[in-house]
């Protein structure tokens, strides 16, 4: 296991912490879809999530992490990731990702989707089709004996054919009893290369895909990542573990990716839509 920091491999009793923390993850995601509409506030969406966490005797892993203000990432349109909520509302024809983390008893969970509000643009509307496909080829590349940067291209790779590009500010990464461990997950990058996948790895992979360039700036706030071009991004995310049996997405929602298992029912699921 040469390459692998033997402290991030999890035993079961630890996946079964992080499929929990997962899984108040995945209940708030599907709140927020439920909320998002037009005239919605971003603020508000922050309250609900932050109300459900805590009544579930968890915490925002976000909230106070190196100062950031809030419990979970709203980022609309131009802005990649680590969008602050605030009162702005919603339009119609908006794209907004949504990044939630969570700490229970020790152990995180992380994921994070673009949703549409109302109807988009063809454009928007390919650009998530694009992105989510991107975190299913990952995901089904995430296996025993392959390596990081297998995950590198295959997001870069799908990304890259569909016309759009791959932001290499920010990367996905190892997840468990810190919101960030080791590995590094890049979502670009040569097949083949970097430490190879273990039973017991738990990653957060987490394409962010651009509809224009690949480059990005911050802005004042120190937070807010936007496309340096004021095109559109997407952002989608899973906490998965890898196993010999092949991967498990801890944080399994509406996009579901071929060939992966999702925690409480042993079973593989087909494409998602």
């Amino acid at each position: 296991m040469a390459g692998v920091n033997l402290t991030t491999i999890k035993s079961e009793r630890e996946l079964e912490l992080l499929r929990a923390a997962n899984g108040i993850v995945t209940e708030v995601h599907a709140e927020i879809e439920r909320l998002i509409e037009p005239g919605f506030e971003a603020l508000e969406l922050d309250r609900v999530a932050e109300r459900m966490i805590c009544s579930r005797g968890a915490r925002p892993a976000f909230k106070g992490y190196r100062g950031y203000p809030a419990c979970i990432c709203t980022s609309v349109n131009e802005q990649v990731v680590h969008g602050i909520p605030s009162g702005r509302r919603l339009q119609e024809g908006d794209i907004v990702s949504v990044d939630v983390g969570v700490e229970l008893e020790g152990y995180y969970g992380d994921a994070a989707a673009t949703y549409p509000v109302g109807d988009i643009s063809p454009e928007a509307g390919r650009l998530l089709e694009v992105t989510m496909a991107c975190l299913g080829a990952a995901i089904d590349v995430a296996r025993t004996g392959k390596r990081i940067s297998d995950i590198s291209w295959a997001i870069q790779e799908m990304a890259e054919g569909a016309g759009f590009s791959v932001v290499r500010d920010f990367v996905g990464h190892g997840i468990g009893r810190a919101m960030h461990e080791e590995p590094q997950v890049p979502n670009f990058g040569l097949p083949g290369r970097g430490p190879r996948l273990v039973q017991g790895m738990v990653l957060a992979i987490e394409p962010m895909v651009n509809a224009g360039t690949s480059e990005v700036r911050v802005l004042e706030d120190d937070w807010t990542a936007v496309t340096l071009d004021g095109r559109l991004s997407a952002h989608f995310e899973h906490s998965v573990a890898v196993l010999e049996e092949g991967p498990e997405v801890l944080s399994g929602m509406a996009w579901e990716s071929r060939g992966c298992r999702y925690p409480g029912d042993g079973k593989e699921r087909g494409a998602g839509g």
